[in-house]
C-alpha cells in the first residue's frame, strides 16, 4: 500500500492546485473563492519516481462547534490522523497570518512529520514571506508554485525520506488489472440538491467521511472513497447535487455539477437517489436519462422514508412514473430506506451488485438466436417501402452495457418502436433488467450477390 501525503492549510492557499499538480491532472474544484474545498479528496500522485496517495483538505478555519467549517475541520484531523507525512502548506505572498500559526501550533501537538511548503513563490516573488515561515517551528520552507510546476524537485527532496517507494510501470500493471476485471467497482450516488447522498454515503462506510449539512449544495467535489464491501473493492463516489441547468448560474456550481456528471461518464453503477417527500421530480428523470444515454448500471434508491406515513401510496407512483416516462428503466431496482437512520439500506450494496453482474452479462450466440427466432415468429418486423425484412442472426458484441449487432436480410433501417421491443424482450428473456441495452443494426451478407464477393 503505498504512503499517504496529506495536504492541508488554511483556505485559498494553493492546496487543491497542489493536488492536481501531483495527481497530473485537474482533478479537484479549483476556484479563487476561499473554501471551495469541503471534503477530503484522494489520488494517486507521482513526483519522479515516487508514488503515493495524496489526500486534499479543506482550509482550516477558527469557527463555531456546531458550524459546517466545524465538520470540515474533523474531516481535516481525519485525514491528519492516517497520514504518513503532511504538506502544510501556507501563502507566501499573504505572509503568515494568524490562523497559519494557529494551525501550526495544532499541528506541531501531532505525531506525524510535517513539510512547510510555501506556496505562490513564482519568480522571485514571497522571499520575506519565506523567512517569516521559519518562525512557524517546522524545518526549512520548500518553496514551489504549483500553478507553474516551480520548485517541484525540491520538494521531491523533503518527501523522499517519506516515501521511500519507487514504483515502475504502475500504469501498466493498472491497465492490465482493469482488463482482467479487477478493478474496483465504481459507483457513483447522485440525485438533486439535499437529498440525503451525503448521509448515505457515510451511513454506508460506517463513519462520517463526508461533510454532510442542511444547506444545498454542500458537496461539491466528486469525492471518490476506496472501500473493500464483503471482500470486493468498491470506489463510492460521492458528487454534489444536480440541479436543473437553468438554475444554475453561480460559475462554482457550474464546476461541481460538471464533475457530478463526469463521475457518471466514468462509473459502472449509479445510484440514483430521490427525496420520498418529493417523489420522482422532472429532474430526477433528467438524470436518470443521462445515466441511461452513458450505458451505467442503475439502481433507484428513495429516501427519508422514515419521514412516509402512506408507504404504499407514495412508491408506486415513483415506479409507474419511472416507467412511464424512461421506458429503458423498466425493471430497475427502486429501494427504500433511511440514510438518517440507517434503516434498509442494508440491501443497497447486494442490489448495487446484482446490477453490476447484469451489466457485464454475456448470452451465448445460440441461446441469442434462438430467442430471435421465437421473437420473430411472434412479432415479425414491419415492411419497409412495402418489401419485407427477415431477421438473419443476432450476436452480442460487447458488455459494459450489453450490446447487441443484428444483422438482417437487406439494408434498412428498422422502425425505433421495433427496436425498442427487442430490447424489452431481450430484458426480459436474459435477466437484463434496468441495464442498458444497445442493438446496432447490420446488413447480413448475401452469398448469391456477386457484388459482396
Amino acid at each position: 500500500m503505498p504512503p499517504t501525503v496529506v495536504i492541508v492549510g488554511r483556505p485559498n492557499v494553493g492546496k487543491s492546485t497542489l493536488f492536481n499538480r501531483l495527481v497530473g491532472r485537474s482533478y479537484a474544484i479549483v476556484d479563487a473563492t476561499p473554501g471551495v474545498t469541503r471534503d477530503r479528496r484522494e489520488g494517486a500522485a507521482h513526483l519522479g519516481p515516487l508514488a503515493f496517495t495524496v489526500v486534499d483538505t479543506a482550509g482550516y478555519e477558527e469557527a463555531d462547534p456546531e458550524s459546517l467549517e466545524t465538520s470540515m475541520r474533523r474531516q481535516t484531523a481525519a485525514a491528519i490522523a492516517a497520514a504518513d507525512v503532511v504538506l502544510f502548506v501556507i501563502d507566501v505572498r499573504s505572509g503568515v497570518t494568524p490562523v497559519d500559526e494557529s494551525f501550526a501550533r495544532w499541528l506541531r501537538r501531532r505525531t506525524k512529520p510535517v513539510i512547510l511548503v510555501a506556496n505562490k513563490c513564482e519568480g522571485k516573488v514571497g522571499k520575506s514571506g519565506l523567512v517569516e515561515a521559519l518562525g512557524l517551528g517546522f524545518s526549512e520552507p520548500v518553496a514551489i508554485s504549483a500553478a507553474h510546476g516551480e520548485g517541484l524537485v525540491d520538494l521531491y527532496d523533503a518527501l523522499a525520506p517519506y516515501v521511500p517507494d519507487v514504483v515502475e510501470n504502475k500504469g501498466d500493471i493498472e491497465s492490465q488489472s482493469a482488463e482482467r476485471g479487477e478493478g474496483p467497482i465504481k459507483l457513483a450516488i447522485v440525485g438533486r440538491p439535499n437529498v440525503g447522498k451525503s448521509t448515505l454515503v457515510n451511513c454506508m462506510l460506517g463513519e462520517e467521511r463526508v461533510v454532510t449539512s442542511p444547506i444545498a449544495g454542500t458537496t461539491r467535489d466528486a469525492v471518490a472513497i476506496k472501500w473493500n464491501y464483503e471482500g470486493r473493492a468498491i470506489e463510492l463516489i460521492d458528487t454534489a447535487g444536480l440541479r436543473r441547468r437553468g438554475r444554475v448560474v453561480d460559475e462554482l456550481e457550474k464546476m461541481a455539477a460538471a464533475d457530478a456528471e463526469r463521475a457518471v461518464d466514468l462509473a459502472h453503477v449509479v445510484v440514483l437517489v430521490l427525496d420520498a417527500t418529493v417523489g420522482l421530480d422532472k429532474q430526477d428523470l433528467t438524470i436518470a436519462k443521462r445515466i441511461f444515454d452513458e450505458g451505467r448500471a442503475f439502481v433507484v434508491a428513495v429516501n427519508k422514508w422514515d419521514l412516509i406515513d402512506e408507504r404504499r401510496k407514495t412508491r408506486q407512483p415513483i415506479a409507474d412514473r419511472l416507467e412511464r416516462s424512461l421506458p429503458q428503466a423498466r425493471g430497475a431496482p427502486l429501494l427504500t430506506f433511511s440514510a438518517l437512520t440507517g434503516a434498509g439500506t442494508d440491501r443497497l450494496l447486494p442490489t448495487v451488485l446484482a446490477a453490476y453482474g447484469r451489466w457485464n452479462k454475456r448470452v451465448p450466440t445460440a441461446r441469442l438466436n434462438s430467442w430471435l427466432n421465437g421473437v420473430e415468429q411472434r412479432h415479425p418486423p414491419p415492411a419497409i417501402d412495402g418489401r419485407p425484412v427477415r431477421l438473419r442472426y443476432i450476436t452480442q458484441a460487447k458488455t459494459r452495457p450489453p450490446t447487441f449487432v443484428l444483422f438482417m436480410s437487406r439494408q434498412a433501417e428498422l422502425p425505433g418502436s421495433y427496436i425498442h421491443y427487442l430490447e424489452n424482450e431481450l430484458r426480459g428473456a436474459f435477466d437484463l433488467a434496468g441495464v442498458p441495452i444497445r442493438v446496432h443494426q447490420r446488413r447480413g451478407k448475401n452469398p448469391f450477390d456477386k457484388k459482396e464477393r
